[in-house]
């Protein structure tokens, strides 16, 4: 017997979990499966609409309780370096960069390790190990770059970004960096050259993942000249951060079927073409 897959992507929720952004909510996830032909088309458009890469899934915050998780881009053009990021720049001159196949080594681990040891102990991922980073940088059906950063002469790592190349732009997708060197802004280096690496490529977005109003650790985002979040369906450009505080109010949330409803579907005969 021939099996195939659907023709349209099945969407599925996730089990309520402790929100790790929001004390004291249950975050939830709307989710599909990324496999097939059609792998390169669903990221894109669903990209568009807010979802996430993970793997060999795409997935989108779906939480009863709020709707505060809201994706996150920068548009190139609308981009200019403040003073401050000017300056980290500056510092971070002399990484080299190199952009290599999704394919996890062993240095990568251990940077990868130092980091998540310093910044998020208590985290989701604190207890990742060697097989499922593996996973988490070799499993893409799509387009997929692990971009390093090293100082020139020395081997060791000092700050990676596991990238995804998108129709309309750069997602990063997971990033991290020698916890050592606090001074040197690392994750604020990173996306302000990814933003270059964009604007050379004639790519007009760099997607960052969510920003949550009220979560200290999305704070660094709103940083951004250009940054646009994605809200009733459409992109919106961040003005003024406050204007998005009502998003964590239950009342925000749609149910699961209008969210489903609402989501557009790329053309697979224009995919095969």
């Amino acid at each position: 017997m021939r099996h195939t897959l659907p023709i349209a992507p099945q969407f599925y929720v996730t089990a309520p979990q402790p929100c790790p952004y929001l004390e004291g909510r249950m975050e939830r996830k709307l989710f599909t499966s990324l496999q097939g032909d059609n792998s390169e088309a669903l990221n894109n458009s669903l990209s568009q609409q807010g979802f996430r890469r993970s793997q060999n899934v795409l997935y989108r915050p779906s939480c009863a309780e709020c709707s505060a998780c809201l994706s996150a881009r920068i548009d190139v053009s609308r981009f200019a370096p403040t003073r401050s990021q000017k300056r980290t720049s500056k510092r971070n001159t002399y990484l080299q960069r190199r952009a290599t196949s999704p394919w996890a080594t062993e240095d990568q681990y251990a940077l990868f390790r130092r980091y998540l040891d310093s910044r998020h102990a208590e985290g989701g991922m604190a207890d990742m190990d060697v097989f499922e980073f593996a996973a988490m940088v070799e499993e893409t059906p799509i387009r997929s770059r692990v971009v390093e950063y090293a100082s020139p002469g020395l081997e060791e790592l000092t700050a990676v970004s596991l990238t995804d190349v998108l129709e309309d732009g750069l997602s990063m997708v997971y990033s991290f960096y020698d916890p050592t060197l606090p001074k040197q802004s690392l994750g604020t280096y990173m996306i302000l050259d990814h933003i270059e690496i964009a604007r050379e490529a004639g790519l007009p977005y760099v997607y960052l993942g969510y920003w949550v109003p009220g979560s200290p650790k999305m704070d660094y985002k709103v940083k951004f000249a250009g940054l646009e979040v994605f809200q009733g369906g459409r992109w919106n450009p961040m003005d003024d951060p406050a204007d998005f505080e009502h998003t964590t109010q239950p009342a925000a949330a749609d149910t699961i079927a209008q969210q489903v409803a609402s989501i557009a579907l790329p053309d697979r005969r224009a995919s095969r073409d």
